[in-house]
């Protein structure tokens, strides 16, 4: 399921882009900008995972065009299927919930078996494929593996593969991470996903108020961040630092139950990774001195989610 830190993301990106805008009203539907957004990311990562069983099942497909040849060759008549037949495989395909979500989603295009195929050939050159179909019995932790290495191997390194994404998903620079990481806790565990909806009633009340939160308290939080710039000039500060922060200091006032060192911790590393070298450090450095400064003035009140849900 998408994860708070990929709606931190997410929330991040759409307030980067609405920066330029003028006026209340270009930003009057940036919860619906959001949702759509989280829709396209849903789409993206049902696209890759159908790709990924596809490359899979084409083994059979492989096996009977070689047979189907005038003159078949020993090889030919003795292609190895058993990818055909992994068992995570065939609990992704016989899930409703995956099922339901191809049925709805606009997940094939006409060059995607070419696509596949192409896929599939360079999987069967590799040594640990090989590997693979010569092994007896079926482990679970084997039958991962291929899945994993097919997608993080050969898919995503695949410059044509990336440039039919790019094509088809504008959203596809933007999600690359997080397409990743979606991918890699699926294979872990499938039966976790609900395919029709991967955010969740929760997870979108999170990810709705805290863009509320930061436009509409974007001026008195940044009146909070301003005095901590010692020696900095804010106009000139990394644009996607300033939106971390105040995110950030959004969720020490306006979200009780996220620990405040959860929020510390999670926008260093979207720091690192989204913005400069250094924003990690700017970003640790600048929310730890808001944070003892709202402690010792108790404006942060934090209470344990179990306990809000009681109430």
């Amino acid at each position: 399921m998408i994860s708070r830190r990929n709606i931190r993301v997410k929330v991040m990106q759409l307030l980067y882009a609405l920066e330029p805008l003028d006026g209340a009203g270009a930003k009057t539907d940036s919860a619906k900008a959001l949702k759509k957004q989280l829709n396209q990311s849903a789409e993206l990562f049902i696209y890759l995972l159908n790709f990924l069983t596809e490359v899979a099942r084409y083994a059979e497909e492989d096996s009977l065009k070689r047979a189907a040849k005038n003159l078949p060759s020993s090889n030919d008549l003795n292609v190895n299927t058993k990818i055909s037949g992994n068992q995570l495989l065939w609990k992704i395909l016989e899930s409703p919930s995956f099922k339901h979500a191809v049925e709805n989603t606009r997940v094939t295009y006409d060059e995607t078996k070419e696509q596949v195929k192409r896929i599939y050939q360079a999987l069967a050159e590799t040594e640990l494929y090989k590997q693979y179909t010569q092994q007896q019995g079926r482990d679970k932790n084997t039958e991962k593996d291929i899945f994993t290495y097919i997608f993080t191997d050969l898919m995503l390194p695949d410059e044509d593969f990336i440039t039919h994404l790019e094509e088809h998903f504008t959203n596809w620079d933007d999600d690359a991470e997080m397409m990743d990481q979606l991918m890699m806790n699926f294979l872990q565990k499938p039966a976790a996903f609900n395919l029709q909806d991967m955010v969740g009633v929760e997870k979108w009340d999170f990810a709705r108020e805290l863009l509320r939160a930061v436009t509409e308290k974007k001026e008195f939080v940044t009146g909070l961040i301003k005095p901590k710039l010692i020696n900095w000039d804010a106009d000139r500060i990394a644009l996607l630092d300033m939106i971390l922060m105040q995110m950030g200091v959004c969720e020490f006032l306006y979200f009780e139950t996220i620990p405040t060192k959860v929020t510390i911790n999670e926008y260093i590393d979207i720091a690192k990774e989204y913005s400069t070298p250094q924003s990690g450090q700017f970003v640790n450095g600048i929310l730890d001195k808001i944070h003892k400064e709202l402690l010792a003035e108790n404006k942060i009140h934090k209470i344990d989610f179990k306990q809000r849900a009681n109430q």
